[in-house]
């Protein structure tokens, strides 16, 4: 066989491919009334005014990605700050996950079945409402979190800006999970009766993951 022959062959096999190796690319708007630091793993990071909206494209089969909000942050023009939600590092650009309490929007893309898996996590806390949906691929997986959690966290759970997750107050096995052995617990009861689609505790999974169509394309709106 020749090589242009071979050339041809490995380009047709390229093209084949790109179909099942496209980005997803994730739609991130604030409706909030005020100003959010909109923070994605990967993706970085982004000063969003009310009404805007951030995009970002992640490439399949990424894993462990997370999109949430901060809020009332500082940056000097290096990037460098702090938020009083959901900081990572000090960073506008963020290169790792917030500081609690900070509302998730979790995924990963083209895993088991060529399906994304995702999620709206309450388990570092809630700052801002969120939905996490899709915008393309036929799916109807509509995810929100938009209880008033802030006016209504226990006492013990209280933050600047936000309510905590129990593990990030009292580090205990019972609400960290850390033996892969807990179950549910007042506090994430109070969680799960305001947000019934999202994560409570570490193993909240049958009532909290969702799946799409890998391709699938989504949004992120905060306060919606």
């Amino acid at each position: 066989m020749s090589f242009s022959r071979n050339l041809s062959i490995f380009f047709l096999l390229l093209t084949l491919a790109l179909p099942l190796t496209k980005a997803a690319t994730f739609d991130i708007r604030n409706n909030c009334q005020f100003r959010v630091w909109a923070a994605a793993v990967p993706g970085g990071g982004r000063q969003l005014d009310v009404g805007k909206t951030w995009t970002i494209n992640v490439n399949a089969g990424t894993t462990q990605a997370r999109i949430w909000a901060r809020t009332n942050c500082n940056f000097d023009g290096a990037g460098r700050g702090n938020c009083e939600t959901g900081d990572c590092g000090g960073l506008l650009e963020c290169q790792a996950y917030g500081k609690p309490p900070n509302t998730l929007a979790e995924y990963a893309l083209n895993q088991f079945n060529n399906l994304d898996f995702i999620d709206i996590s309450l388990v570092d806390g809630f700052n801002v409402p969120m939905e996490f949906s899709p915008t393309s691929g036929g799916c109807d997986k509509v995810i929100r979190c938009t209880a008033d959690i802030n006016g209504q966290c226990p006492n013990e759970l209280k933050a600047p800006g936000g309510c905590n997750n129990p593990c990030t107050v009292f580090k205990t096995d019972e609400y960290c999970c850390n033996s892969g052995n807990c179950g549910p617990t007042n506090f994430s009861r109070f969680f799960k009766e305001r947000c019934p689609a999202a994560y409570s505790y570490p193993k909240d999974d049958p009532t909290s993951t969702f799946t799409c169509p890998g391709g699938t394309n989504y949004k992120v709106v905060f306060c919606p």
